[in-house]
């Protein structure tokens, strides 16, 4: 039974080229229920790619995607309902400009989920708060500092009560002194048992949060395990380079 399998996607053989560029190499992943796996290499490893494959706003050239045990990519699946369902927090935060903070928060509610707007207001409320933005909910967004932005858009995520969350590198756009408070909302989230995937170059989080570590090269992910064993004990040596230039 689908309510069975601790995966919520399952990626088997993943590819996705631009033009003569191959960026996926055959790509297995999974995400399980309640946990937090960080994806970590270099620039132009594919990781950002792969997570934008995995709610499907890149379209993979060929492997399977599997949510609750059925294929994703198949015909006649409903792409809108799967998106909804896997929230996605953008580096550079990709908020309505036009809208307040509380609106940012309720148009996917509205527009997606069929909500009412008292009740996508009140979701939406509820998640500000969350997130610590309750006091500027009719703030626009270039009133703003970068981390507010940004816990906006975890808050806007949040509102469409995804089953898991994805972050592409949420923290790589801030000044330094703003990424510690995006991390330590996401660090609460995940203590609340949300399910995550992160790619990050924020190494310490990865030791203190993640259940699960991918490390990804040229496409691949070439090593993969807890934090303890990535980081304390890698097998790689391209893995040994990149936790050398990192810490």
């Amino acid at each position: 039974m689908p309510d069975e399998n601790p995966y919520i996607v399952e990626i088997k053989n993943l590819r996705k080229k631009f033009r003569d560029n191959e960026v996926l190499k055959g790509i297995d992943f999974r995400v399980e229920r309640g946990k937090v796996a960080c994806v970590i290499g270099a620039s132009g490893s594919g990781k950002s790619t792969m997570l934008r494959c995995v709610n499907l706003l890149e379209w993979p050239d060929s492997g399977e995607i599997f949510f609750h045990g059925k294929n994703v990519l198949e015909r006649g699946y409903d792409i809108t309902a799967y998106r909804a369902k896997m929230g996605m927090v953008f580096q550079q935060f990709n908020l309505f400009n036009n809208m307040s903070a509380l609106e940012n928060c309720m148009a996917g509610q509205i527009k997606v989920l069929k909500k009412n707007r008292d009740d996508a207001k009140k979701t939406a409320l509820g998640f500000l708060e969350k997130v610590g933005m309750y006091p500027y909910v009719n703030a626009r967004p270039h009133q703003l500092s970068g981390g507010q932005k940004q816990r906006v858009a975890i808050a806007r995520g949040l509102s469409m009560e995804p089953e898991a969350l994805l972050f592409d590198e949420p923290t790589s756009s801030l000044d330094p002194e703003m990424v510690g408070e995006v991390l330590q909302v996401m660090l609460d989230l995940a203590s609340q048992g949300l399910t995550m995937v992160v790619v990050t170059h924020e190494m310490q989080f990865c030791r203190e949060v993640a259940h699960r570590v991918c490390f990804m090269a040229d496409g691949i992910i070439l090593e993969e395990g807890g934090p303890e064993e990535i980081f304390g004990d890698p097998k790689h040596d391209r893995m040994k380079a990149f936790l050398a230039r990192v810490k």
